[in-house]
């Protein structure tokens, strides 16, 4: 019986000192976040961590992200047809900061009583490319961020979020989640939606502005063209719908005029049932 006992204290011996060593050990670096800031019908706040948008490099990623309750919504850089507020992201008093962009996850086409307008429903996270000018510090992102919230009214909101992404920073499941989920400059074989051809067209001298969308997952896609900030440019009209191909048309005089827009770069997003993609144009 004693052996018994012996190897019974022995293996409680083992099991107790390798608890100690696991409980020692520090801990994997994980993601980080600011406290969330409340305002009128919505909070937001900053994220961080390491995340892939090719799935093969890792690299330091900000997000901000805007939660609201059901059935509230918050705009894309153009909010669409019903007027909107653009959301603006300020970081200029971010520190160790040599180059930031604010990335914008594929919109949805929002359609209610007050018209047309292009946006988030319930929660969003726009993920922020972020390089430090040294590596060997942490970042720390100041933000200043002014976006509006709606139901069947419109109400503007500002938050003044901080944090700091520390040079161990770990990585956030959440911003690898959401990064496919942004339009991508050069679109994945089989999978995202392409702008097959465009064009322009006089009709009763007014420009029209034509886009043929084919979806390699053989369903509807949806369109929206922005162009530099403050120029509107209405929310693109479907008039043809073909499985696994859509036609748009822009009217170009219902926003700017075309000679303002001649020579300067104008960005298709197309929304298709398994990825999305980001094409600049250019009008003649």
């Amino acid at each position: 019986m004693s052996k018994y006992i012996t190897r019974f204290a022995c293996l409680v011996a083992i099991t107790s000192s390798l608890a100690a060593v696991i409980a020692s050990a520090p801990a994997a670096a994980e993601g980080v976040a600011s406290p969330w800031v409340e305002g009128f019908n919505n909070k937001a706040r900053l994220l961080a961590g390491t995340a892939s948008d090719t799935g093969k490099t890792e690299a330091i990623f900000g997000a901000i992200e805007i939660a609201m309750p059901p059935g509230w919504k918050t705009y894309w850089r153009a909010p669409g047809d019903a007027g909107g507020i653009p959301p603006e992201f300020d970081f200029s008093g971010s520190e160790n900061v040599g180059e930031l962009r604010v990335l914008y996850p594929a919109p949805h086409r929002l359609i209610d009583k007050t018209g047309t307008t292009v946006g988030y429903k319930d929660q969003v996270m726009f993920p922020v490319a972020v390089i430090a000018k040294d590596v060997a510090k942490p970042v720390h992102l100041k933000l200043k961020a002014a976006y509006g919230v709606c139901k069947e009214l419109c109400v503007p909101a500002e938050a003044e979020l901080d944090l700091v992404i520390p040079t161990d920073v770990g990585a956030s499941s959440d911003i690898a989640d959401v990064l496919p989920l942004v339009p991508r400059p050069t679109p994945i074989q089989g999978t995202d939606p392409i702008v097959s051809d465009w064009r322009v067209e006089m009709r009763a001298e007014k420009p029209i502005l034509i886009i043929t969308a084919d979806d390699p997952s053989a369903t509807t896609s949806d369109a929206f063209v922005d162009a530099a900030a403050g120029v509107y440019l209405p929310v693109p009209k479907k008039i043809s719908d073909a499985k696994g191909r859509t036609i748009f048309e822009v009217n170009l005089t219902e926003g700017a005029d075309l000679k303002d827009l001649a020579g300067k770069p104008l960005r298709i997003t197309l929304v298709g049932g398994k990825g999305q993609s980001e094409t600049t144009i250019v009008l003649p």
